[in-house]
Parts: structure tokens; C-alpha cells; sequence
């Protein structure tokens, strides 16, 4: 099996003990790996991947505490570099009552902003199926230039590319910075991952059939549009379909979007899908590989953090079996 590699942001996130308040008033947090590219590789590895992190990590007890958790879930690190210039990027969330959150991240600049295009190396691309990427170093800094190094090597080896744009707009200058730097990039993925909360800030549009003309641009062969409570929707340039969302109690959403690209990358992974093949899936194809990444997704949400609340494929396979026979039961009843 190829391995799927990740550029960018590692961090540590600090989760509230409780919800409902701002950030001010939490009075103690629980500290958890993070960082979106991170959370993919980790959701990767722990369905039965192989996945690698390319970033930079502080020499600092922080990235020691990363790279160990990155380890242990089966991630390569050997493309992580470390440094004494920053230090290891943080992030304090707080939680509403419905589990969706907000961000203060604490990086002026952090080590993975910068990490240089001089780091890249071209090998690391030789045996790669896809390379992963996001928004959050993007911003003016050495990070940016590593990234469209890390893209040429990739496209030059044939790879997939994936972006989340994962709009964080409190790290950004100003919202316009952020939305044409997004612009900029998009054209180079062959999948492009958009949220309903995204699509109109980069597009704007509301919906996937309105936006295309901005969504399938350059190499853009397949949007993965996710809708929170209204569930997942596919976009090829040959086929569509929507899936509803899976009821669930959540308890923090952090990191769910992540495990949903990371539980459709692994699909196409295993399934070998080749850049060619990816426009013409089937309708069928599009429905399992969705189906499995709303569900892998809706599992992440029901215990706090991102990588420790992904379940590995024994786990994820017992949760669809146990849906499946409840959907059985209701149907018969």
C-alpha cells in the first residue's frame, strides 16, 4: 500500500472542561495533539493506512509530546523537523452547547510556520498516493513556500491532491488575504474539501450547484461537501449524490471534518483510485466511500479531542453494524 502524506500545521489543542461559556471563563482545559492535517494522517493510520507528517515542531516539550502521539497512532514522523526559532504551535478552544467550537491559537510565528521549501524533499514523493493539505499555513511565511514545493513534488510523482481550506479567519490579516491565498491554491487540488460554513465566504455561493464554475477549476475533478447536521454531499464533474447526517449526541465536534477527508482518502487508498478514475466513479462508489466518511466522522464527535476519539477499523466497523442492525429493527418494527 502507498502512503498518503500531510503538510502543515501540528499543534496542541487545549479542550475546556465544560461548555456553554467563553473562553475566558474556562478555568481548566484537557491538552490533546491537534491540528487538521495531523488529525487526517492520524485517521488514516488508525483505519489501517500508511500515512506520513510533513511539518516543523518546536524543540519543546509540546513536540516531544506530538511526535510521541503521532507515533503511537501509527503515523510516520521522519518528515518532521525541529527547531529552536518558535515554538510549538498551541490552540485554546471553547465549546458550545451543541459541541461546535471556537478557536484562540497561540503561533507569533509557531515552528511549523517556518518550516522552508529547502526542507522538502523530492524522494519523500517517490512512493506517495496522495498529499493532504490546508489553509492555516498558508499565511505569508516560509510554510506557504514549502507547501508549493511539497505540491510540485507531488503532482511531478503523479499524486492525489487534497485541501481542506478549513477557514480560520482569526489567523489571517484580513478575510480577503485569507479568501484569494484559498483561490490560489484550489485550482491545484484534484479534491477539494468544503464545509457549508466555507462555501459561501470562498465562493459566494450557498450551494455546490451555484459555485461550480469557482470549485471546478485547474485540476478540481470531485468536491466533498460536508453539511453538518444536513449530512455529506458528493460533486464529479460526471456524477453527484448526498447522504443525510447520522444522529448523534455530540460532545465536541473537533477534528470531525478532518476525520471525514481522512476516512475518504483511506477509501480511495485501499481501493487503489487513481487522479483518471476519480471524475468517473460511480454513483454507487461515491454513496460507500461517503457513507463510510459520514460515519467514521459522526463517531469522532462523540468523545472530546480529534485523534483519540478515532476509532481504528475494528471499531468503526463494529459502530456501522450495530446502525445498520438498529436501522433493521425500526425498519421491522
Amino acid at each position: 500500500m502507498k502512503k498518503i502524506l500531510a503538510i502543515g500545521e501540528a499543534l496542541i489543542d487545549f479542550i475546556p472542561n465544560k461548555k456553554g461559556c467563553k473562553l475566558q471563563d474556562v478555568s481548566e482545559f484537557k491538552r490533546v495533539v491537534g491540528g487538521a492535517p495531523a488529525n487526517v494522517c492520524s485517521a488514516i493510520s488508525k483505519l489501517g493506512g500508511k500515512s506520513s507528517m510533513i511539518t516543523q515542531l518546536g524543540n519543546d516539550a509540546f513536540g516531544d509530546l506530538i511526535i510521541d502521539t503521532l507515533k503511537d497512532v501509527g503515523v510516520s514522523t521522519e518528515y518532521i523537523v525541529r527547531t529552536s526559532k518558535a515554538n510549538t504551535a498551541l490552540a485554546f478552544v471553547s465549546l458550545q452547547e451543541d459541541g461546535n467550537r471556537d478557536f484562540s491559537f497561540y503561533r507569533n510565528p509557531s515552528a511549523d510556520m517556518l518550516l522552508e521549501e529547502q526542507n522538502i524533499r523530492k524522494d519523500w514523493f517517490k512512493d506517495a498516493y496522495a498529499l493532504h493539505f490546508c489553509s492555516v499555513d498558508l499565511i505569508e511565511s516560509p510554510m506557504k513556500y514549502a507547501h508549493k514545493k511539497s505540491i510540485e513534488y507531488a503532482l511531478d510523482n503523479n499524486c492525489i491532491i487534497s485541501f481542506d481550506p478549513n477557514v480560520r479567519l482569526p489567523l489571517w490579516n484580513n478575510e480577503e488575504d485569507c479568501r484569494k491565498t484559498i483561490l490560489e491554491f484550489m485550482p491545484f487540488s484534484h479534491i477539494l474539501k468544503i464545509s457549508d460554513e466555507e462555501i459561501e465566504f470562498i465562493t459566494g455561493k450557498s450551494n455546490i450547484e451555484d459555485a461550480k464554475e469557482v470549485l471546478f477549476k485547474g485540476n478540481t475533478s470531485l468536491v466533498l461537501f460536508t453539511k453538518g447536521a444536513k449530512g455529506v454531499e458528493i460533486v464529479t464533474k460526471k456524477n453527484s449524490m448526498s447522504i443525510p447526517s447520522i444522529k448523534v449526541n455530540a460532545v465536541d465536534t473537533t477534528g470531525a471534518g478532518d476525520a471525514c477527508i481522512g476516512a475518504f482518502l483511506y477509501k480511495l487508498l485501499k481501493d487503489n483510485v487513481s487522479i483518471e478514475e476519480i471524475e468517473s466513479l460511480s454513483v454507487e462508489k461515491l454513496n460507500e466511500y461517503a457513507s463510510f466518511a459520514n460515519t467514521y466522522s459522526a463517531y469522532t464527535t462523540l468523545s472530546k479531542g480529534a485523534i483519540e476519539s478515532y476509532p481504528n477499523k475494528l471499531d468503526i466497523d463494529r459502530y456501522i453494524e450495530m446502525n445498520k442492525l438498529k436501522e433493521e429493527k425500526i425498519f421491522s418494527e
